[in-house]
C-alpha cells in the first residue's frame, strides 16, 4: 500500500506488499545527475512517514525504516534491515544483511555494515580526520563494524576503524582505534575490558572462558584473540 500522499518518483522499481506512508520520499533527485539513477527496493519494505531516500540505492527484501529517516544516494543495503527513527544513512554506503540501526544514529559516506551488526541510538561514526582541511573529502576514511558486532548508545567510532566480528562498543565509548574479533571494549578513550560470545553476552573470566547465555566455550589464543573450543 503506497499512500497518496507520498512521493515515488518514476526512477524507482518496488517489490510486492511494500508499505509507503504519508508523505515519505522515494526516488528523491540526486545534484549534479543529469538524469535520475534507478532505485529499487525489495518485497516486503515498510517505509514511514517522512523518510527520505534518495535515488541510486538498491535496498533487499524486507527493509524497514522509522519515521523521517532520511537515506542518500548510491547505497547498497541488503535484506531485513532495519534503519529506525532520525537516523541519517550518508551516500555509498553498505550495508549487509539482518543489520540493525535504531534511532538517531549517523552513519557517513563510505562505512561498511557487514551481517548481523547492531548499532544503538545516537551513535555517530565519523570518515573525516581533518574536516575543516580543504581536502577532506579526498581522504575520506569509513568505518568498518564486522559481522555481528553490536555498539552500544551514545558511542563514537573515529575515522578509518575497523570493529572486528562480535566485538561489543560499550555505550558512551569513543573508539579510536581497530577492536579485534570478540573484544569488548568500553570508555573514553575506549579500552578493552572482556571477551564476548558471538551470541553477544559477555564471557565469564577465566582458563577456560564459558558463555553464561548459550554456553560457548572459549579459550584464548595469543594476547589479542580467542578460539572456540
Amino acid at each position: 500500500m503506497i499512500s497518496e500522499r507520498a512521493a515515488v518518483h518514476e526512477n524507482v522499481e518496488m517489490g510486492k506488499e511494500c508499505i509507503v506512508e504519508d508523505f515519505a520520499v522515494i526516488g528523491a533527485p540526486v545534484m549534479g545527475e543529469e538524469t535520475n539513477p534507478r532505485t529499487i527496493i525489495g518485497d516486503g519494505a515498510v517505509i514511514r512517514s517522512h523518510t527520505v531516500i534518495y535515488a541510486g540505492n538498491v535496498i533487499g527484501r524486507g527493509f524497514r525504516t522509522g519515521n523521517k529517516t532520511n537515506i542518500r544516494e548510491f547505497n547498497r543495503i541488503g535484506d531485513d534491515v532495519s534503519i529506525g527513527t532520525l537516523s541519517v544513512v550518508e551516500h555509498h554506503v553498505t550495508i549487509g544483511n539482518g543489520v540493525r540501526i535504531h534511532s538517531q544514529a549517523f552513519i557517513p559516506e563510505f562505512s561498511r555494515l557487514e551481517d548481523g551488526c547492531w548499532i544503538g541510538p545516537n551513535v555517530v561514526l565519523t570518515n573525516a580526520r581533518y574536516p575543516n582541511s580543504p581536502r577532506t573529502k579526498e581522504h575520506l576514511e569509513g568505518v568498518v563494524v564486522g559481522r555481528g558486532a553490536v555498539v552500544g548508545a551514545n558511542a563514537t567510532l573515529l575515522p578509518g576503524i575497523e570493529l572486528g566480528e562480535n566485538s561489543l562498543v560499550g555505550a558512551g565509548s569513543v573508539v579510536s582505534r581497530d577492536v579485534p574479533p570478540h573484544r569488548i571494549v568500553a570508555g573514553n578513550p575506549a579500552r578493552p575490558i572482556g571477551w564476548a560470545c558471538e551470541c553477544g553476552m559477555p564471557l565469564r573470566k577465566g582458563d577456560v572462558m564459558i558463555c553464561p547465555g548459550c554456553g560457548n566455550r572459549y579459550a584464548l589464543d595469543g594476547k589479542e584473540k580467542i578460539r572456540p573450543l
